[in-house]
């Protein structure tokens, strides 16, 4: 599945394959979601998104 990120090296939205979920736990009890992709460098690219939006997903 593709998804757009920004990438802070080049200040630019690009689109790439989505590789993996994430879920970032705080101390307390809040969970951030979160895809991960790769630019054709090989640099890591993270966007969080919604819970719903996570769900939906399948890596």
């Amino acid at each position: 599945m593709k998804m757009q990120f920004y990438d802070v090296k080049t200040r630019q939205k690009v689109e790439t394959d989505v590789v993996e979920k994430k879920e970032y736990k705080s101390r307390g009890d809040q969970i951030r979601y979160a895809v991960r992709g790769k630019t054709s460098d090989g640099r890591w690219l993270t966007r969080f998104i919604s819970k719903e939006e996570y769900d939906k997903i399948s890596v």
